[in-house]
């Protein structure tokens, strides 16, 4: 079977690490090469980029789609590592055209954006992946199956979070690339904490455990002097079945790296994960503790979960599998929709979620500025 083609947007310069991680995730299972890339804004560093990545360079997005549209480049879909301001319009190109496409999170700046990515998607049926990263370890996928397997019973509570302290200091006014970016409304949108990694937390709660949230309740702050968006988030949540969602974010934790995770509440059960101790999953069920190990030897895991499984217990499946975990979702949609041969893909966020994200983010920056007061999503 032909490996799948694919091109990458964004991710190329010295300040920016997750160009790199995807190169990775898409050649993880030898079943898909980049082979193409517009990988900076400025058309001769992107090109001087390419040549680092080995791949086909090209000065913007337009060109790489033009030669793609015109039969000089093979390309069976595109991942947009770009900063959030630069996602909706080459997403948009693309889906027009009628090649898929993987961007990573928020899926654009605003809520009119993202609708309109849905209407492209609906329309078209071209595949889309939202590259919530974490969504692709195998126990946060086995959390969602055990949901929907009613192995907790009815869901009521879902506390989500993910915890940072990188931004604790003005890090933007040293000149770091990542900080800059995250930081300026003009390329980040209306939040900084809550777009970036709020959307993590905000996922783990309604991907997982099969529910929307319907209403919030938020109080952003900006605890570094000078900065203009949100350093830390916090929103309490409504679900659309009555339950409560605690989704909170901050960058101000000192000391805190990458601590996302969460925990569900239902009523014969609880779950718990924690991406920074990804191999395992927590369910409770009362008087005993059951404690879930990744490996692709254990019989309890699903074909749903099971056939994203690579090695057997005791080796670690972590961030870079996890990624391609979504890279290989994306590689089944593509397949069985030409009648190829390939596994049932997961449902990986996609342009619900994301639209569904964006929403969210725009509620509770709403609800802040009115001091917290209960806003629809």
């Amino acid at each position: 079977m032909a490996k799948l083609k694919v091109g990458l947007i964004g991710g190329g310069g010295p300040g920016n690490f997750f160009g790199h991680v995807h190169k990775r995730a898409i050649a993880f299972d030898n079943s898909r090469e980049l082979v193409a890339g517009a990988l900076r804004s400025d058309p001769e560093q992107a090109l001087a980029a390419a040549g680092e990545y080995e791949v086909e360079g090209f000065s913007d997005y337009e060109s790489m789609l033009e030669a793609a549209t015109n039969g000089k480049l093979d390309l069976d879909y595109v991942t947009i590592v770009t900063p959030n301001h630069a996602h909706y319009a080459p997403a948009k190109a693309f889906l027009e055209a009628g090649i898929p496409v993987l961007c990573e999170k928020p899926i654009t700046m605003t809520v009119e954006e993202a609708n309109h990515l849905q209407s492209i998607v609906d329309t078209k049926g071209v595949p889309f992946v939202l590259a919530h990263t974490y969504t692709g370890h195998p126990m946060m996928m086995l959390a969602k199956e055990m949901v929907r397997q009613g192995k907790i019973g009815e869901v009521r509570k879902v506390e989500a979070w993910y915890n940072q302290g990188w931004l604790a200091t003005p890090l933007e006014k040293e000149g770091l690339q990542q900080a800059e970016w995250r930081t300026d409304p003009t390329r980040t949108g209306i939040s900084n904490c809550g777009g970036d990694i709020g959307t993590h937390a905000f996922i783990a709660a309604t991907w997982v455990s099969g529910h929307a949230v319907a209403r919030v309740s938020a109080r952003l702050n900006s605890f570094v002097d000078g900065r203009e968006l949100d350093d830390d988030f916090n929103v309490i949540g409504e679900l659309d079945n009555g339950g409560t969602a605690l989704i909170t974010a901050t960058q101000i934790a000192i000391g805190y790296k990458n601590d996302n995770g969460f925990r569900i509440y239902g009523s014969r059960g609880s779950l718990e994960w924690h991406q920074e101790r990804a191999e395992n999953l927590l369910v409770r069920t009362g008087e005993v503790d059951e404690t879930y190990w990744i490996g692709a030897n254990y019989s309890f895991f699903p074909e749903t979960v099971g056939s994203y499984l690579r090695v057997p217990s005791g080796h670690h499946e972590d961030f870079f599998a996890a990624l391609a975990n979504l890279h290989c979702t994306m590689e089944r949609m593509i397949r069985r929709s030409r009648g190829e041969e390939a596994p049932e893909p997961f449902d990986h966020p996609g342009v619900a979620e994301g639209v569904a994200g964006m929403r969210f983010v725009a509620a509770a920056v709403s609800s802040s500025a009115a001091k917290g007061a209960w806003t629809d999503l």
